[in-house]
């Protein structure tokens, strides 16, 4: 899953802001806003005609692929039911990471393969020498230690970097203008994500506790780097986080912004390649705050996905 965003420098104190709310959440209407795709990024541009394929030769594969194999169609099924969503969230995330991200392996058996090679690997989440189990022990994040829960707790910690050290000059080093995920959680290859589902490995340690929770996954630690390639990149759990990541997000926005998303796959699938969806339901709650009503609106990944919706829904 990437993250094409600019994070809001909110603080943790406001964190949390509107969660517990009694206001009723409303349903977002189905379908796209936009009449017309919005611009897919350049990235993704220049690597589909680096592999000398199309948009819409991707898309057939992946969706070739969920449609010819039944044990992964069987797999979204079940996982998507632990987490209370309906499987076409799970398939629209797919779909979006392999049109636009990667292209669909031929065989789900590939991701194993791959895990197995990562797992092998002796590697740590660091910057210049240091962990990130040291870093955020540091006083600028002591504000984040009052939350035990992963989710907001690595959410409280990338906050924190982006407004005291990205870019910045902290006690005499110069920090890095980029990602907390990238900086500390991306050893190789970074700036990628992994796995059938493409995640991060900074969001799979915020969805730690739900998966647990929910799959029954051990729970991540960061001090061990090849157990959170292992859970991204293995099919039998990396399905989990990406329901996780979509049962976040459905959640947040109603807790947030009091807006249901759960029946727009095209949100849902937009707030999967983007990301960071508690900051984002903070903001279109702050844009409604004086009584008006903004939709959330999907990014070209989600438009697709709502755009192939009947399609993709014969799929299960």
């Amino acid at each position: 899953m990437r993250h094409f965003f600019a994070v809001l420098c909110l603080t943790a104190a406001g964190l949390m802001a509107g969660l517990g709310s009694a206001e009723a959440a409303v349903k977002v209407p189905p379908g796209n806003r936009h009449a017309e795709q919005p611009p897919i990024p350049g990235a993704s541009v220049r690597r589909t005609r680096a592999g000398r394929t199309t948009f819409d030769d991707k898309y057939e594969k992946i969706r070739d692929l969920l449609a010819t194999d039944d044990t992964l169609r069987a797999k979204i099924r079940s996982t998507a039911a632990d987490y209370g969503i309906d499987p076409i969230h799970i398939a629209g995330a797919l779909v979006g990471e392999h049109t636009y991200n990667v292209d669909a392996y031929d065989r789900l058996q590939s991701y194993y393969v791959k895990a197995a090679a990562y797992a092998g690997n002796s590697f740590e989440f660091a910057y210049d020498g240091q962990k990130v189990s040291e870093f955020v022990t540091r006083p600028e994040f002591a504000e984040c230690g009052k939350y035990s829960d992963s989710y907001r707790l690595w959410t409280c910690r990338e906050m924190v970097w982006e407004k005291t050290f990205r870019g910045k000059s902290v006690g005499g080093e110069n920090y890095p203008d980029n990602r907390f995920s990238a900086v500390f959680f991306q050893p190789f290859y970074a700036g990628q994500t992994f796995g059938l589902g493409q995640v991060n490995p900074l969001t799979a340690m915020k969805l730690s506790d739900l998966v647990a929770k929910r799959s029954g996954i051990a729970k991540l630690d960061e001090n061990d780097a090849a157990s959170v390639y292992r859970a991204i990149m293995d099919p039998d759990l990396s399905l989990a986080f990406v329901a996780a990541a979509i049962r976040q997000s459905i959640d947040d926005y109603s807790a947030i912004a009091h807006m249901d998303i759960s029946g727009n796959p095209g949100i849902t699938a937009t707030l999967y390649n983007l990301g960071n969806t508690l900051q984002r339901a903070q903001a279109l709650a702050a844009r409604n705050a004086g009584g008006g009503r903004n939709w959330p609106e999907e990014n070209y990944y989600g438009w697709l996905i709502n755009n192939k919706l009947d399609e993709l829904k014969q799929l299960f």
